[in-house]
């Protein structure tokens, strides 16, 4: 597991106090269903993961496809942020 999907894990418990251990999580558990995320809990780690990258995730990219899993919004992080360097290039 990267770096990222770990941080996404530590937010999920220190921030949104979800009830899952950080060591019982994977990549593929379901941020809604096993974690309980409500609607105002998406937004939150919606902020979480601008503020902690440094990335901005746009509305057309605040999708349920992008915030399914940890390993989903990792992808969305990855992806951003590769978007990010090519335009400082």
């Amino acid at each position: 597991m990267s770096d990222i999907e770990r941080t996404i894990e530590t937010m999920l418990v220190t921030d949104l106090f979800v009830e899952v251990p950080a060591d019982r999580m994977t990549p593929d558990d379901r941020l809604r269903t096993d974690f309980g995320l409500d609607s105002l809990g998406f937004v939150e780690l919606r902020v979480q993961c601008e503020n902690t990258f440094g990335i901005t995730i746009t509305d057309a990219e605040f999708t349920p496809e992008n915030f399914t899993s940890i390993r989903s919004v990792a992808d969305l992080v990855r992806s951003l942020q590769a978007k990010s360097r090519a335009a400082e290039d």
